[in-house]
């Protein structure tokens, strides 16, 4: 039984446990008008209907993990096992089939020896299904027993009931949290068998990238997992070519927006201008190399450079800039929207113009915001890959050249993880080591937008 009809069961218990719990409550008052409850009948419901479906999600969580590895062990049990080839990846495909025909997701089977663990397959899911409804039942009911006798006219259920969800707030709260722990220690953990196998320096301080994922794990040549190039192409296409396409546009057009604009005029270009943010990527990815990079190859040969290519890093940040435009233009937008209408009022009855507001009270003002919105649309550029992989190659280049071929981070990261490569190469490891890498500037960025953000909003509350 799959665990989203064990859930609809667990809502309809608990459901059933919301009338039950609510109509206890009633009938204290009904039995006795004198008798006033602690808490409104409601509380009472939900206090009945929450010890339903929270034991019951909680099992259901861990049933999910438990029931295929029990039905597995039952199977292997069975003597229709005892013909299972002995090689791991062959005989966990046999179980696959088995198991897929036995649910119904495959008509049949490809290795004839499967055949004969389809019947045994049957009846383990069958058993077990029936013991994951029986307990699903059974623990909805001792909950919802348990809550419906503890109700009375002097129990305060808003109380548990209001403690209950601010526990699963902070739960879900924790989520983000959690998540970023698990991020980091993953990559920390393959970071550090990385660098058993390849120096810290050479990766760090290296000029050429060249991992072979075909060479010998054993004896890993240092010297080709130099990764300063990759880390040049990523700051260099990411955060300077986008970043002067970006901040300007989205500056000028935030300005233009709230300053310049007629109303109506700022109802259509506004989300007009936010629809960039939700193109996807690789259209960009077409776009750059279909008209920009081939525009600038002309560009190029027209004014005498030779050998120019329709890849280069030019091409990806030009893009990369235009799509990151509404990450400025509306974080700036709306901060120079906040800032209070005093400031800006009383800067004209000091006889400042227009302009002069703009660029010494409104700007100034309104710098936390646009700052973020600068670190946001960095952090983006940087962790961007279907561009760069279509517009400037997947070539490791260090050149101060716009017009060279170059790449980044992120598209070595997919490089490397894409195929049939061994987690104990360090070619691939080399990923994990380039994404710590990065994870940790893209920390450091957020880390000072914060700071900035934090100086200049207490200087103009």
């Amino acid at each position: 039984m799959s665990p989203i009809t064990l859930i609809l069961i667990a809502l309809g218990l608990g459901l059933a446990g919301w009338l039950a719990g609510r109509a206890r409550a009633w009938s204290f008052q009904k039995s006795d008008p004198q008798v006033r409850s602690v808490s409104r009948p409601i509380y009472h419901a939900w206090y009945v209907a929450v010890w339903v479906v929270i034991p019951v999600l909680t099992f259901i969580a861990l049933w999910s993990f438990a029931a295929p590895q029990l039905v597995t062990q039952s199977v292997l049990a069975s003597p229709a096992a005892a013909d299972l080839p002995q090689f791991g990846f062959e005989r966990d495909a046999w179980l696959s089939e088995a198991r897929a025909v036995a649910t119904g997701r495959a008509p049949g089977v490809f290795n004839d020896g499967a055949e004969a663990l389809i019947e045994p397959f049957r009846e383990a899911l069958t058993f077990y299904n029936w013991i994951g409804l029986a307990s699903t039942v059974v623990i909805a009911f001792g909950g919802g027993i348990v809550a419906f006798l503890r109700i009375r006219p002097d129990f305060s259920a808003r109380t548990k009931v209001e403690r209950t969800v601010m526990i699963v707030l902070l739960l879900a709260s924790l989520v983000a949290i959690l998540t970023t722990f698990g991020i980091f220690a993953s990559l920390v953990f393959e970071t550090v068998r990385f660098f058993g196998m390849v120096s810290p320096v050479d990766f760090l301080f290296g000029t050429f990238w060249g991992p072979d994922p075909m060479g010998n794990p054993e004896t890993p040549d240092g010297s080709r997992y130099g990764a300063i190039p990759l880390f040049w192409g990523t700051i260099f296409i990411g955060a300077i070519i986008a970043m002067i396409v970006a901040i300007p546009l989205g500056l000028m057009s935030a300005i233009y927006l709230t300053q310049y604009a007629d109303p109506k005029f700022r109802t259509w270009v506004k989300p007009a201008l936010e629809i960039l943010a939700g193109v996807p990527t690789v259209v960009y990815g077409y776009f750059a190399a279909l008209t920009i990079a081939p525009f600038i190859r002309d560009v190029a040969v027209a004014i005498g450079v030779t050998n120019a290519s329709t890849e280069s890093a030019l091409a990806a940040g030009v893009v990369m800039g235009v799509m990151i435009i509404p990450f400025v233009s509306s974080m700036a937008d709306d901060s120079i929207a906040a800032v209070p209408a005093a400031m800006r009022d009383g800067s004209y009855a000091m006889g400042a113009t227009k302009s002069e507001t703009i660029a010494k009270v409104l700007f100034p003002a309104a710098l936390p915001g646009i700052v973020a919105g600068i670190m946001l649309a960095v952090s983006r550029a940087i962790g961007e890959t279907m561009i760069v992989v279509m517009a400037a190659s997947t070539a490791a280049n260090l050149s101060l050249n716009p017009l060279d071929r170059m790449t980044t981070v992120t598209v070595q990261i997919v490089k490397m993880l894409t195929g049939e490569g061994s987690f104990d190469h360090p070619a691939t490891l080399s990923a994990f080591a380039l994404g710590f890498v990065l994870f940790l500037v893209t920390l450091a960025l957020n880390f000072a937008a914060l700071r900035v953000v934090k100086r200049f909003r207490e200087a103009y509350e």
